[in-house]
């Protein structure tokens, strides 16, 4: 029976409560600054969820991977490209839900589940044809400079700004503007195709340090030092290099990769201390059913908080609008109503997945 690595479960689990938690608010009017996505440059908590997310997804890949034959790439190859297929698919059919009210003609191409699947695909293939932890430190600088040159040499008069960035006049050349996210008031995308060289970048760093760290199963006292060391080293790298090139979430920066790896090996080191080492494990049963199915639960939010916005109705207004107007804003005014439905949306979608738990059940997708 395969070990499970109940500080790898938790944090992935984390990132899942997060991300459903920050997506979901009673109303976007109403949101504490610490659940916001920085306007541009920068990094609030809410920034750390979407990283972390790869980052576990490399973790988890380190594992994984352990019995890979290298001598046989072909069926690990098929099978990284089908699974990468069947996520930005799955993407897909998500921004077109309910597929009455968008033209397939406005559909948005990319998006969340868009980006882990091309970033999973492409630090996938240089993990199976570069597998060794110097061979992929390498890919990482070259991904992460890359995509740096890129942004630098071939974007506008400011390389780093929403008009001028590299990023966007490569999605409107390859997709048009009418299949762009249009959140931050022109076309632009912050899932964009050309951040998947810094996404796969990050899964890349999860996978290297995850192969170091979890080589003999459940980590000890050396690994969390020597993480805590890494967690600080990578912290600041990135403040340096935020000197001259920004730590920006929308673009995915190599900054951005860095620093927000380093806070969750941060995070992960104090897990593995509790959980892995000190056997503190009781308050993480919330964790752990997200854990077992994450990316099932994260779908299965969006599809279902869509069904509360464009389907039910109540009179005129939304089930979601309905709610946090009636139930959640009266008892909990505005900031503290608006979190406080996120959270019990999120357990909502948690019931499904304590039933996975407790039946046993792992949906790979």
């Amino acid at each position: 029976m395969k070990t499970r690595i109940l500080s790898v479960d938790v944090l992935r689990g984390l990132t899942i409560f997060l991300m459903i938690v920050v997506n979901t608010p009673g109303s976007w009017n109403y949101v504490y600054a610490p659940l916001r996505h920085s306007a541009w440059n920068g990094c609030t908590p809410t920034d750390l969820v979407f990283p972390s997310f790869l980052f576990v997804v490399g973790l988890s890949m380190s594992i994984s991977f352990k019995k890979m034959d290298p001598a046989n790439k072909r069926p690990i190859l098929l099978k990284l490209l089908k699974r990468a297929a069947l996520i930005f698919l799955i993407g897909l059919l998500l921004n077109w839900f309910p597929f009455y009210m968008t033209n397939i003609a406005d559909l948005r191409i990319f998006g969340v589940l868009q980006r882990i699947a091309l970033s999973f695909l492409l630090a996938g293939v240089c993990i199976v044809l570069f597998n060794g932890n110097r061979p992929l430190i390498g890919v990482l600088a070259v991904l992460l400079l890359g995509h740096w040159a890129l942004l630098y040499f071939l974007g506008g008069d400011a390389p780093y700004s929403l008009e001028g960035n590299f990023s966007n006049i490569l999605d409107k050349a390859l997709v048009g503007e009418r299949h762009i996210y249009k959140g931050f008031g022109i076309p632009f995308d912050p899932e964009g195709l050309l951040g998947t060289l810094s996404g796969a970048g990050q899964v890349i760093l999860g996978y290297v340090i995850g192969k170091q760290t979890l080589k003999n199963g459940i980590p000890g006292l050396s690994h969390v030092k020597k993480l805590t060391g890494l967690a600080v080293a990578l912290i600041v790298v990135a403040l340096l290099w935020n000197t001259v090139y920004p730590i920006n979430k929308p673009l995915w920066t190599g900054p951005y990769v860095l620093y927000t790896s380093g806070i969750i090996v941060a995070v992960w080191t104090l897990l593995i201390w509790l959980i892995d080492i000190q056997k503190q494990g009781s308050w993480t049963l919330v964790f752990r059913v997200f854990g077992q199915n994450p990316l099932v639960s994260y779908m299965l939010s969006v599809l279902v908080v869509k069904i509360f916005i464009y389907v039910l109705k109540i009179g005129d207004a939304s089930f979601l609008g309905w709610s946090y107007q009636h139930i959640f804003q009266p008892v909990f005014s505005n900031e503290l109503g608006s979190l406080m439905f996120a959270i019990c949306f999120t357990f909502f979608i948690w019931l499904f997945a304590y039933w996975l738990y407790r039946k046993g059940k792992i949906i790979k997708v």
